[in-house]
């Protein structure tokens, strides 16, 4: 299922008045998802040619330490950036649910997203030396990047946000393929011969937010609704505290998805074997990052549906989703378990995997997929709060278990825990689920 399968005219929230795909926005939901999904499946078959290309151009101490690099940026924009992404998103739907089509209120988003990109920046100056030489064995070239690559993200996952909540999915779509593309050449210039070694290939991480910054103003620029609702203001205090309130919550809970998807990498003994452990659990970043298309258009869906008491067809988007999750982890443990080493080594030319060891992050991934719709669900309901808290628990745990060698080998380790990590999340979100909304806001 595409994100367009649920996308369609009883899924679609109900206008104001109460007639369910009655303007021309809402009739072109439908075919803006699935521009959204095309867009972002592109964008994860490049992230994954990235890394690719990269692992056959650089030796293994190199592609580790640009695998690293990728890791801990990745946990920046995810922790600090996505909050506010989720935020203008599910704020713009529910009022445009209400009826509310412009005057959105962008200060208090702003705000705490340049709070966040200026207290990233002091901190990571403040702890140079560490970063430079214990991460990234002195490379100053690669710190650098880390720090440009942070700093020009927040622009592009404000305009993510704002695209999602107004539903502009083939904008969305489009920017963030525009990125991965940027951020492809670089190891393809390396592979051509046009370029040599690690910095030519980590300059397309900073290159791509960079380039994207020259489209966002020319997109916001084609929807006369950009300027109307960029002088919306925050009035009521009330607001300002449960758009904190949301943003923080949201921020634990993409450190904690960072968590299950990285702190293996960071925890393995050598750059080379963290190169190993990062191409593997790429068997859980390139759908997780695919379903970035359904997860960016689930949450202003849930959210116009919530508003608009559309509960039954709630309740169908999370189930549609779920059996799809269910059929294509299905297929990916039953392919991995036929070719998954030797896959992974035409990829990445790396050895160590086994068919079981990649099939069990296949489930794993599946298991976190699942999470991550019951997760939106509680995002949509009012239930930020609790699904950080669950979040945390299975990060912690997950943690614990990497640290704690009861299985000595680390690729094996990585992968036994990220799958049991995940079946955690998955039941504690689904129990939360289960107890339906919170109470209503005024």
């Amino acid at each position: 299922m595409t994100t367009s399968d649920w996308a369609s005219e009883d899924l679609i929230p109900a206008s104001a008045d109460g007639d369910a795909g009655a303007t021309g926005g809402e009739r072109s939901y439908g075919s803006g998802a699935r521009i959204l999904s095309i867009g972002i499946a592109a964008t994860g078959l490049f992230t994954f040619a990235y890394f690719g290309v990269a692992g056959h151009v650089l030796d293994g101490a190199d592609y580790g330490r640009v695998s690293l690099l990728w890791s801990l940026l990745f946990v920046i924009m995810s922790v600090i950036y996505r909050p506010v992404e989720q935020l203008l998103s599910r704020t713009i739907a529910d009022r445009r649910a209400r009826g509310i089509n412009a005057g959105h209120p962008l200060r208090v988003p702003a705000t705490i997203q340049a709070s966040f990109a200026l207290g990233f920046l002091v901190v990571a100056l403040a702890l140079r030396g560490p970063i430079q030489d214990g991460l990234f064995d002195g490379h100053a070239s690669l710190y650098w990047i880390l720090i440009g690559a942070a700093m020009a993200y927040a622009a592009s996952y404000f305009a993510r946000g704002y695209f999602a909540g107004h539903q502009w999915f083939g904008l969305y779509g489009g920017l963030v393929l525009f990125e991965s593309l940027s951020r492809f050449c670089f190891p393809v210039a390396v592979a051509v011969g046009l370029a040599s070694g690690e910095t030519a290939v980590a300059l397309g991480i900073v290159a791509a937010p960079l380039a994207s910054l020259l489209v966002i103003p020319w997109a916001l620029g084609r929807h006369e609704a950009a300027s109307a609702a960029a002088t919306g203001v925050e009035r009521d205090r009330g607001e300002l505290r449960e758009s904190a309130g949301f943003a923080g919550s949201v921020a634990l809970i993409q450190l904690a998805e960072q968590t299950l998807l990285n702190a293996a990498v960071l925890l393995v003994t050598d750059s080379v074997t963290a190169g190993i452990v990062f191409s593997a659990l790429m068997v859980a970043r390139a759908p997780l990052q695919l379903f970035q298309a359904v997860q960016t258009s689930l949450l202003p869906h849930l959210a116009g549906l919530e508003a608009t008491e559309g509960r039954e067809a709630f309740a169908r988007a999370i189930r549609q989703t779920i059996l799809a999750i269910a059929a294509f982890a299905g297929l990916c443990a039953v392919g991995l378990l036929l070719i998954g080493p030797w896959a992974m080594h035409i990829a990445f030319d790396k050895e160590g995997y086994t068919r079981v060891g990649l099939a069990v992050i296949a489930v794993g991934m599946g298991l976190h997929l699942t999470a991550g719709t019951f997760n939106q669900a509680a995002l949509a309901r009012g239930r930020a709060h609790q699904a950080a808290a669950a979040w945390l628990v299975a990060a912690v745990l997950f943690v614990v278990w990497m640290l704690v060698p009861v299985v000595s080998n680390e690729l094996s380790r990585a992968e036994v825990g990220y799958a049991g990590a995940a079946a955690l999340l998955c039941a504690l979100l689904y129990v939360l689920y289960r107890r339906g909304p919170a109470q209503a806001r005024a």
